[in-house]
């Protein structure tokens, strides 16, 4: 183990922690005395449902299918059926578990691709427009979809484009069926990651999945997709409806950039920085067979960081067995973080046209502070939970939803993890 990693994270005599984050150089602080503060509540004034109203509560829900731009895809039934380009007229035939469509306000608009890299869409994109402006229902759909934007942008376009640009967008949205918990009295009771099934989180998953490929594949132009979830408005989400989101962008970003060039002088910097040293410190949560969930050390927030140990890079590269692993570890860290803690889940991966292997990992980060003028004055941040409290909060809620049944049966919690559990396989593909 190299020199930085054993100087990444420290305990001082008085019981302050200071952290080195081993990709990021970000320092952290864990000062004593802040960590038993309550991570989050519930709302204090849960409003009791009318009949009917939790398919209605946002945007997002299940009786507002309009409300939101054309579906690329749903899955339907227990067997989760991929359904494609639903029509308008048909969007209440079946149920929808989850749904992707592109989002009304894209970060990277189609404008974007258009006027900065001549990108025009495809053939296949043309015929889906107008396919969808030839049934009555659609083109009413897009005529007020158009109008939203219109009015928020100060920019008219016409139908056509509008449609193309709908349907065809590089900002993709993955939505769940559910805003609050099947037979919910009040809207406090919310729908999480952790409330879903395993098979409806491995279907959510593998469903993003094959969203982020279809993206890259869709945009030439785009050099790496950003998948991210926000969840509850502390922490980024416009609406607290279950949701990711999926943004191409044309570079890999300052951190990715960064990350390669330490790959270019250490092809096991993952393995070396930070697998191992989860290890040296006791910092390993839970594993399953192809991923393991360790605590996160030199992040501003506590975080989890979830790694898969398969060979392969790209999340569409792993096979169903290894998307299963990594979601199966996911929705249990979402379990045991609970339903009223603000979280962003943050998806790093390879992009496509990078040299160095890098790992499938995923980072849930708890928001459950706000920087201020400590952190912008001295770029020291201050974190109220350091990473071997997280750890142990983590093992002995994971222990208990086990018992309960509550999450994946073979899941490998706290000392029942062995070093080898931790060992990365990303780079190890010839």
């Amino acid at each position: 183990m190299g020199d930085g990693a054993r100087s990444a994270i420290r305990r001082l005599p008085d019981g302050t922690v200071k952290q080195v984050g081993p990709l990021t150089g970000t320092r952290v602080w864990t000062v004593p005395g802040r960590a038993n503060r309550p991570l989050a509540t519930p709302p204090e004034h849960a409003r009791t449902l009318a009949p009917g109203e939790e398919g209605r509560l946002c945007a997002f829900c299940s009786d507002r299918y309009l409300e939101t731009t054309p579906e690329k895809a749903r899955l339907v039934g227990p067997d989760f059926t991929e359904i494609r380009h639903v029509a308008a007229s048909d969007l209440t035939d079946t149920s929808a578990e989850f749904r992707r469509f592109g989002n009304l306000f894209e970060i990277v608009s189609a404008a974007y691709w258009r006027e900065n890299h001549g990108f025009r869409q495809p053939a296949a994109v043309f015929e889906w427009a107008q396919e969808y402006l030839s049934d009555p229902v659609g083109r009413v759909h897009i005529e007020k979809l158009a109008e939203i934007r219109a009015a928020a942008t100060g920019e008219a376009v016409s139908l056509e484009e509008a449609a193309l640009d709908l349907l065809g967008g590089s900002h993709d949205v993955v939505v769940a069926r559910r805003h609050v918990v099947d037979g919910a009295t009040t809207d406090a009771e919310l729908a999480s990651s952790g409330t879903l099934t395993r098979d409806e989180h491995a279907a959510y998953v593998a469903f993003t999945v094959r969203s982020l490929a279809e993206i890259q594949a869709a945009q030439p132009y785009a050099a790496y997709v950003a998948v991210f979830q926000n969840w509850l408005r502390p922490a980024g989400a416009s609406f607290e409806h279950l949701h990711k989101q999926l943004v191409a962008i044309d570079e890999y970003g300052p951190q990715v950039d960064h990350e390669l060039r330490l790959l270019a002088h250490s092809r096991d910097l993952y393995q070396r920085e930070i697998a191992d040293l989860a290890v040296a410190e006791g910092l390993v949560v839970a594993a399953t067979d192809g991923a393991v969930a360790l605590a996160g050390v030199g992040h501003r927030y506590p975080a989890f960081e979830v790694f898969s140990t398969s060979e392969a890079n790209l999340p569409q590269e792993h096979s169903d067995t290894g998307i299963r692993a990594v979601s199966d570890l996911l929705h249990a860290l979402h379990a045991a973080t609970g339903v009223h803690v603000p979280t962003n889940e943050e998806w790093h991966y390879r992009p496509p046209g990078a040299p160095w292997p890098m790992p499938w990992r995923i980072v849930l980060k708890w928001r459950i502070s706000n920087p201020a003028g400590f952190e912008g004055g001295t770029k020291i941040h201050v974190n109220t939970i350091d990473p071997w409290e997280l750890r142990r909060r983590a093992v002995a809620a994971l222990r208990d939803l086990r018992d309960a049944g509550a999450i994946a049966p073979g899941i490998r919690i706290g000392d029942e993890c062995t070093p080898e559990d931790a060992r990365l396989r990303y780079a190890d593909a010839p």
